[in-house]
């Protein structure tokens, strides 16, 4: 069973930096778009930034310019480093997966189990 395991969330006070992890378990993995998505306390989950097996990215009107998302293929990781963090960025942050192949096998849509990001003075 394939999984994405998140890591590098934690409180930092406003205008500090973060940079999340999201790694794949397995082996022999080929995956295709990737992003994080967040979801603050009565709002609906929210994408934050995507980016393609080839390198395209997207990202949401309020982070462009502060959070940059990339890749690691060799070691099926994403990350997202936030930077000149607000408090409306407090969110519980989750990775996802929009299709994963290990052999003969195919995972779709699946999620990490989310990190807290707490920006707060």
């Amino acid at each position: 069973q394939v999984q994405l395991v998140e890591s590098g969330g934690g409180l930092v006070q406003p205008g500090g930096s973060l940079r999340l992890s999201c790694a794949a378990s397995g082996r022999h993995l080929s995956i295709n778009a990737m992003g994080w998505y967040r979801q603050a306390p009565g709002k609906q989950r929210e994408l934050v930034a995507a980016i393609t097996s080839g390198g395209s990215t997207n990202y949401a009107d309020s982070v462009k310019g502060r959070f940059t998302i990339s890749r690691d293929s060799a070691k099926n990781t994403m990350y997202l480093q936030m930077n000149s963090l607000k408090p409306e960025d407090t969110a519980v942050y989750y990775c996802n997966a929009d299709r994963i192949w290990q052999g003969g096998r195919l995972f779709s849509n699946l999620w990490g189990q989310g990190t807290q990001v707490t920006v707060s003075s």
